[in-house]
């Protein structure tokens, strides 16, 4: 026996012998009988091409076995438009194979639907064996079992897989032809006709026709979408034409519909700029353009953000870009996102825990801030004076580098925000001093700061040191040298919070594959905190878009938002002289305490004495302490 010619659904082989049609059950004799007499030399060796006719023979007389009962039941007749155009709304959101130009055969509207449409007025069992008819002239259905290369016949006819649309329609036709709705009385009602094909043997021939599927377009590359955990093939699927009767010429022209196809572009436009393709990156941005939906849901603002990011790195770089990122609005809406959004939030809590478990019975504590937060600090002025320990001082010197593009921003703000503070420790009864010094990260010393002796000194590094240079841009390295620094003023403690993703030393693929995956978790998280209407939303996903642009459009020094992950933080802070701090049990109690049980998807995670915080799994702040 052949085994390329089993049907392994019904578990017997048709075609393997002369006497095989004698032996085969009397319901499939006739078939097996037609096939024989196409044999050449005594030997029943089917080609493809008669393949297709016996399964076209099992399954026009299966719909006329069901067609004829319902005609005998005097069922209502068949208004086969008015199923078409059912069917025609749902292949409009059916995401599936591509059907742009019928995957790339024909640019041409389907053949099919517009036969199908004119048949739309037949009614009459007579009528429904000539659209069966029309059927098998327009679908040819798949072999039941891979054919092997040395079987196939040169010059057979080549059989041309349905697309995604064409199956829809073909299935709405059929349930209305045959009775075959989806629930039970319908089951009953099919039965009550008499039909004489059995549900599996319908069943295996509708799963047949249900298997055939479009090849993949071979204009565009596969891409490969890269988390933090896994690297998988995502596959791209143009959007279907809202109109039966077109269909689009290429994918690329394609707007997506679905959000694996948007990822998907996404991907093959950075891949495309990545090797210095900028026209092939272009198209495929300016496809998800025409798709772009910045006020929809969580995954189209991610890619109409994603997709504006990578626009603005094919045209020339602009300097109102930088400044904008550096400016007052852009701090005001990043402090804004650090309160709505508990991945930022509980991740400043946890440190500001850290510094008061690292200080406490100390009355004169001297906080040294790179970048002063209002909301941090009113909370922890607010703790340190609930401590209710007599005497207890806190100074705050906020420290600015003259060379930082920030500085200009931060240096407006400092005084506002020196007053608010001092109002909130009066209001709290605790005796409040603050500072703004000015210097470089490598005059930073206990005498420029104003540490004095008996002080139990703290420095927080919130949000700030992502913002350093580092050695990839400048050989004088800030980054590490104010690590240095911080460490000979002999603090107790060095509480560390950045966002956990790669936007330092990353090659740009890979960049761009963390960016997306960062900021899609941080904008889905906005939907439980936030409404997407809201004037706060609009700012926060603002001050997300500033940040994810530069990351991903900006080379060299002009990359201010230089992320790294904990592991290299963890390395440099150890080169520095700074050992870790391990965050205890405690802390982490009271942060999961502030974030309570009303906010699922949010996760807090103490792991190896840092802190994370995540939605949905994926870990989008961590915060650590050293000293």
């Amino acid at each position: 026996m052949d085994p390329a010619w089993c049907d392994p659904r019904r578990g017997y082989a048709y075609g393997y012998g002369v006497g095989s049609a004698a032996q085969a059950p009397p319901a499939r004799r006739q078939s097996q009988q037609d096939a024989a007499a196409g044999a050449t030399g005594g030997v029943l060796k089917r080609n493809l091409a008669e393949v297709e006719r016996w399964q076209q023979a099992l399954y026009l007389r299966a719909v006329r076995q069901r067609v004829a009962a319902q005609a005998q039941g005097a069922h209502p007749p068949i208004d086969v438009g008015a199923v078409l155009a059912r069917a025609a709304s749902r292949g409009s959101s059916f995401s599936g194979p591509p059907s742009g130009g019928f995957a790339g055969h024909s640019p041409q509207p389907s053949s099919t639907l517009s036969s199908l449409t004119t048949a739309s007025r037949m009614a009459t069992p007579a009528a429904a064996a000539a659209m069966q008819q029309l059927l098998q002239r327009q679908v040819v259905a798949a072999p039941p079992a891979p054919l092997q290369p040395a079987r196939a016949v040169a010059g057979g006819p080549a059989a041309r897989p349905a697309t995604a649309r064409e199956m829809v329609l073909l299935q709405e036709l059929e349930k209305e032809l045959l009775c075959d709705d989806d629930n039970a009385e319908a089951e009953a009602e099919g039965s009550a006709c008499g039909s004489t094909v059995t549900t599996s043997a319908w069943g295996n021939t509708m799963q047949e026709l249900n298997s055939i599927t479009a090849p993949p377009l071979p204009s565009l590359p596969m891409a490969r979408a890269t988390t933090n955990y896994t690297s998988v093939p995502v596959s791209r699927s143009p959007a279907n034409s809202a109109s039966s009767s077109t269909a689009s010429s290429t994918s690329s022209s394609s707007p997506p519909t679905s959000a694996a196809s948007s990822r998907q572009l996404l991907s093959e436009a950075a891949a495309a700029m990545a090797d210095g393709d900028r026209a092939a990156a272009a198209a495929h941005l300016a496809a998800l353009k025409t798709a772009a939906n910045p006020r929809g849901d969580a995954e189209q603002r991610l890619v109409a953000m994603m997709a504006a990011a990578m626009s603005s790195r094919i045209g020339s770089p602009s300097s109102q870009q930088l400044a904008d990122l550096c400016g007052a609005e852009q701090r005001a809406a990043c402090h804004l996102l650090h309160d709505v959004s508990p991945c930022f939030g509980l991740a400043l809590h946890g440190a500001n825990l850290a510094i008061l478990d690292a200080v406490a019975g100390q009355r004169v504590i001297h906080l040294i801030d790179f970048d002063v937060s209002l909301a941090q600090h009113i909370a922890l002025i607010h703790a340190l004076a609930n401590r209710r320990v007599a005497g207890t001082c806190l100074k705050l010197t906020a420290v600015a580098d003259p060379t930082s593009p920030f500085t200009p921003a931060l240096a407006q703000a400092l005084a506002a925000t020196g007053q608010r503070l001092q109002r909130h420790a009066q209001q709290a009864g605790l005796e409040f001093r603050f500072n703004a010094v000015s210097c470089r990260p490598g005059e930073v010393d206990a005498s420029r700061l104003g540490c004095e002796p008996g002080e139990a000194v703290a420095v927080n590094l919130a949000f700030a040191l992502s913002r350093v240079p580092d050695e990839s841009v400048s050989p004088a390295n800030p980054r590490d040298e104010l690590l240095r620094r911080v460490r000979a003023l002999g603090p107790r403690v060095v509480a560390l919070v950045e966002q956990e993703l790669n936007t330092n030393t990353a090659p740009l693929a890979a960049r761009f594959a963390d960016a997306c995956a960062h900021y899609g978790a941080v904008l889905e998280s906005l939907d439980a905190t936030l409404a997407r209407d809201s004037v706060q939303r609009a700012r926060a996903e603002a001050a997300l878009a500033g940040k994810a642009a530069n990351a991903v459009a900006r080379e060299g020094p002009d990359r201010l938002e230089r992320c790294e992950v904990f592991g290299k933080w963890r390395a440099r802070f150890g080169m520095a002289g700074l050992r870790p701090l391990a965050i205890g049990q405690g802390v982490a109690d009271r942060v999961k305490a502030r974030l309570g049980h009303a906010r699922p998807g949010f996760d807090v995670k103490l792991e190896g004495g840092r802190l994370g915080v995540g939605w949905m799994g994926r870990v989008v702040t961590v915060a650590s302490a050293w000293r």
